[in-house]
């Protein structure tokens, strides 16, 4: 609907917004930041009327998804924002990441799928808003580590953020992650045993899931057993988000399976 998509334009202005406060004025930002983001939030609700009005939650389409993960990324990173103030110079780098997803939902169509009746179970909610989490958490560390990694390589960040302070929160982050990962892999087996009688069919979405899974535990388990270099954390982070990020917005869209769409 038009009204979706005009609440979504204004969101993405308060994004903008709030990235351009962050960087012209990164010492005196906390209360027009929050009273912005809570505003993008806001108006981001209109996925919860969109699903009220369809009567499915937001599962199936590139719009609905991406609607959908900027309301669950913008309010879990603005839960941590508040909650861990070393967190906060971290404000430019997800505000980037949140206007693009902003901008390529704007660009994608607004239509409806019908869910399939099989797939419509507690289980699957479960599901979502686990993997949800896990994104938000595993967005808001890579955003630490490439901060990080930008100070070290060009001291743009010197007097906000240090590795004897900052470094372990990254790690943190992805531990918290990594326990919401796991529970999405869990309840979307369940889920599937219920829609299609097995826990698990190797169809793209779910082998890509199973990867980042992978990625994200053998990095963590780099992390306790060896004594990485710093920088070399952060770009392991960096690129288990990537890989991520490709499963949730790319995958599903590309494949021909039934998990196609399903997120």
């Amino acid at each position: 609907m038009l009204s979706e998509q005009i609440a979504l334009g204004v969101a993405l202005t308060c994004f903008a917004v709030v990235l351009l406060l962050s960087v012209a004025r990164p010492a005196h930002q906390s209360l027009s930041v929050a009273g912005l983001m809570v505003a993008a939030m806001v108006l981001l609700t209109g996925i919860i009327l969109r699903w009220d009005r369809i009567g499915q939650g937001p599962f199936l389409t590139m719009f609905e998804v991406l609607l959908s993960n900027l309301f669950s990324l913008s309010l879990v990173y603005a839960i941590l924002y508040w909650r861990i103030e070393r967190l906060r110079p971290t404000l430019p780098i997800i505000m980037s990441l949140l206007i693009l997803l902003a901008a390529w939902a704007l660009l994608s169509p607004p239509d409806t799928l019908l869910l399939p009746p099989t797939f419509n179970h507690p289980w699957l909610w479960l599901h979502v808003i686990a993997g949800k989490l896990f994104l938000a958490f595993c967005m808001s560390a890579a955003g630490l580590a490439i901060l990080l990694l930008l100070n070290q390589s060009y001291d743009i960040a010197s007097t906000s953020v240090s590795t004897p302070t900052h470094d372990p929160i990254v790690w943190k982050l992805m531990a918290v992650a990594f326990i919401f990962h796991s529970f999405m892999l869990i309840a979307g087996a369940v889920w599937a045993h219920d829609a299609w009688g097995r826990y698990w069919s190797w169809d793209p979405l779910e082998t890509w899931s199973l990867l980042t899974w992978l990625s994200l535990a053998i990095v963590l388990h780099l992390r306790l057993t060896f004594r990485l270099p710093p920088a070399l954390g952060w770009l392991l982070v960096t690129g288990v988000f990537a890989v991520a990020f490709l499963t949730f917005f790319g995958v599903p869209f590309v494949s021909m399976a039934p998990h196609k769409g399903a997120m």
